[in-house]
């Protein structure tokens, strides 16, 4: 049954993505160049939600479905994250996507995304391969 929440609530936020717009490449080649605010828009309410959601989170204690206490843990400054940032803008700008759109992009028909899939997963695969020898 948790399987299908989780399905249903992918579903419905892929809806969401694609209606919104935020999986139109040529939305995400506006940002890029600078061209229209509604990409900028869409994160700021996303970042607006996130620091709201965190802070509810600590005030309430929130618990987990399974009833776990949730710890949000401090993550300090590395500069692997600057590198990874380039490289996730870069990809981003390039195929218009990030990791969550793609799923949406292939369940609305856009078939390249398959092509962009293959790259995330590609790119993270590298990246775990890697690990033992990047900047951390």
């Amino acid at each position: 049954m948790q399987n299908l929440k989780t399905l249903l609530i992918g579903v419905y936020f892929g809806i969401v993505l694609i209606k919104s717009e935020v999986v139109s490449w040529f939305r995400i080649q506006k940002m890029f160049r600078f061209e229209e605010a509604h990409m900028y828009l869409i994160m700021c309410s996303a970042i607006a939600v996130g620091a709201l959601s965190v802070f509810l989170i600590k005030k309430l204690q929130v618990k987990t479905v399974g009833g776990e206490n949730i710890q949000i843990k401090e993550k300090k400054f590395q500069k692997g994250v600057i590198i990874g940032g380039i490289l996730f803008g870069l990809g981003w700008a390039i195929t218009g996507a990030c990791p969550g759109p793609i799923y949406a992009q292939i369940g609305s028909g856009e078939f390249l995304a398959l092509l962009t899939f293959g790259g995330a997963f590609a790119g993270a695969y590298l990246y775990a391969y890697l690990h033992p020898r990047l900047p951390h």
